[in-house]
């Protein structure tokens, strides 16, 4: 039998999004995936188990509800923000027809999960410090050859590590009213408050914000990501997620987790975080071979080596897997480093010292 006729057309042309797992590597130190350094603890009631769980779990929606400040009706749950992208795009987007804009370089799975469900992409350019701003966006958006019904933005950014100003946003906002935008803010707690813009899709039905339990709270092995849009949004979007997104495990340790006690274990853990963070940004920039250190705001730090591919396979004979981004657009001998423990870090900054560039 040949396989390859039975496939779709436009997914024989499909390359995978390569995550930090697909890509594997051999090691023991894992600075690749910005994940948390460590996980808690959670109770697991498995009396349960024997019942399909809600689409919906009404606990885990109140309670994340409550977190971000808005009304239920606004937020949807999903199988990590990875699932709401594809969620936006397979519910707005024509296939063949239309598509989407992104601002390379930026995160890799708006482009995937729009080249999995046939959609069109465009791409806007970053000013030469990599910020981007509203006028780019409006710009592209205007002269696309097609029409494109939704912006991505991640911010803060992946895996720059900036922000999109809250100024660009609401100009943004102002000049597409009929296109969505999508703000990607998995990496929003590591952020200051004053970068969280949920509190405006009240006041934009034309906003979107992608939210993750992945990241600050240490759950990526959950696989639990929220939507936080316009109530008639998020009632288009459940029309098209599977019966049962959020299975009951993972809905009740996302409960414990959006306690008082989680949310408070989680900002304690971000502190922590934060300060490790500026700790190795200082110590990166004391080797000679370091050309540049990204001002971030996640729980990673992008880093420009004199030989980026050199530094990369250099960690990866020790055991010390990081991520590179040689590939990407201006992103030449760029490495990104997650913010893993204190002794993971040692242990990367004791390897890096003994590279010769």
């Amino acid at each position: 039998m040949n396989f390859e006729k039975l496939i779709t057309k436009h997914v024989q042309k499909l390359v995978p999004y390569l995550s930090a797992r697909r890509i594997g590597g051999h090691g023991h130190n894992f600075l690749n995936a910005n994940e948390s350094p460590k996980s808690e603890g959670y109770f697991l009631n498995s009396s349960t188990l024997n019942r399909y769980p809600d689409c919906q779990p009404e606990d885990l929606i109140e309670r994340y509800a409550d977190y971000a400040g808005v009304h239920k009706s606004m937020v949807l749950a999903a199988r990590g923000s990875d699932e709401v992208i594809g969620l936006i795009i397979r519910t707005f987007c024509e296939a063949g027809s239309e598509g989407i804009l992104i601002a390379p370089p930026t995160y890799g799975m708006y482009e995937v999960a729009a080249n999995t469900n046939n959609v069109l992409v465009a791409t806007a350019k970053r000013e030469a410090d990599f910020s981007l701003k509203a006028q780019s966006l409006i710009d592209a958006v205007n002269s696309s050859s097609f029409k494109i019904k939704a912006v991505f933005i991640d911010s803060p950014a992946n895996p720059l590590g900036n922000i999109f100003e809250k100024a660009e946003l609401e100009k943004l906002l102002k000049a597409l009213p009929d296109t969505l935008i999508v703000m990607d803010e998995a990496y929003v707690e590591f952020a200051s408050e004053a970068d969280d813009y949920t509190s405006m899709v009240k006041d934009h039905e034309n906003l979107i914000i992608t939210r993750t339990l992945s990241k600050a709270f240490a759950l990526a092995g959950l696989r639990c990501g929220f939507a936080i849009a316009n109530e008639n949004i998020i009632k288009a979007m459940l029309k098209v997620i599977d019966p049962y997104p959020i299975s009951d495990p993972v809905a009740q340790i996302a409960v414990q987790a959006l306690s008082d006690h989680g949310i408070e274990m989680t900002r304690e853990r971000v502190v922590k975080c934060n300060e490790r963070r500026a700790k190795l940004k200082e110590a990166l920039e004391s080797l000679p071979f370091v050309v540049k250190t990204f001002d971030s705001v996640g729980n990673f730090i992008l880093v420009e080596f004199k030989d980026g591919p050199k530094v990369f396979d250099a960690m990866v004979q020790k055991g010390v897997i990081l991520r590179s981004f040689e590939t990407k657009p201006g992103l030449k001998n760029c490495v990104r480093i997650t913010i893993g423990s204190d002794a993971e870090l040692e242990e990367l900054m004791r390897y890096l010292k003994g590279v010769e560039i």
